[in-house]
């Protein structure tokens, strides 16, 4: 697999998610009236999540059959990184949505979910949603750019093509983004793309904590922030690729295989 293989992965990644997209727009009654109404957890929607992943289990096959998948897989099973990385994680993740949610004036709202426990099914929808993008995004489009880039441009260029295949979830008037600002969550993206990038690559390449990665910054038990997690994010970014300039801009040490 090489830098061209992103031109097969982008296209079926946008193509099916922007085509599914576009059916919603154009034919959304008849469609709702099959998969019922737009929300994050519509099947419809859910398959233009997954299209990434899709792109990516397909294009691995493709070039190293049922071998390669397996060993694409077993980047699951990466787990080791420096303990601070697991720190933030854990822990530094859900804080950038407090600090955001405490400068937006809205940190003592009541918990959105009563009784607490039904924070439970949202949690569980959003760790096998969102996070399955990954398989694409950084299973397979951050190692193949890591081979021409440094990882610092690298993370800026995907959190770029990330951040412009959301746009067809503003169109929608169902889905969670609809309601929130796209300049702040694009700039938003590009900054978790930049942080990203460091852990993963202190991962080896794990899919593993990339997924928990998304999974956190679309936790459901954190409070609504928007649009003020995004200047935090920007903070954030520049503080860890200041932390980590010395590999961030050094071509050559990444991690580059995607099977």
């Amino acid at each position: 697999m090489t830098l061209r293989t992103l031109i097969p992965f982008l296209a079926i990644a946008f193509g099916l998610t922007w085509g599914i997209a576009a059916a919603l727009i154009f034919f959304s009654a008849p469609l709702e009236a099959i998969f019922g109404k737009l929300t994050g957890t519509n099947p419809l929607f859910i398959l233009a999540v997954y299209s990434p992943a899709f792109a990516a289990v397909f294009l691995v096959w493709r070039h190293h059959g049922t071998k390669g998948l397996a060993s694409f897989f077993s980047r699951l099973t990466l787990w080791r990184m420096p303990a601070a990385w697991w720190v933030f994680l854990i822990v530094g993740i859900p804080a950038m949505f407090y600090v955001g949610s405490a400068i937006k004036g809205n940190l003592s709202d009541p918990f959105p979910f009563t009784p607490w426990y039904r924070v439970l099914p949202a949690a569980a929808a959003a760790l096998f949603i969102g996070p399955i993008e990954e398989f694409g995004w950084r299973g397979l489009a951050l190692p193949i750019l890591q081979r021409k880039l440094a990882p610092f441009w690298a993370g800026l260029v995907l959190g770029l093509i990330w951040a412009v295949w959301h746009i067809p979830a503003f169109l929608l008037s169902g889905s969670p983004q609809s309601s929130w600002s796209f300049p702040a969550f694009f700039v938003a993206v590009v900054a978790m793309s930049v942080v990203m990038t460091p852990m993963f690559n202190a991962a080896r390449g794990s899919l593993l904590v990339a997924a928990l990665f998304h999974f956190q910054a679309n936790g459901p038990a954190w409070p609504d922030a928007q649009p003020w997690d995004t200047p935090v994010a920007v903070v954030v970014a520049v503080v860890v690729v200041w932390l980590n300039r010395r590999t961030m801009f050094r071509q050559g040490d990444a991690p580059t295989a995607v099977v």
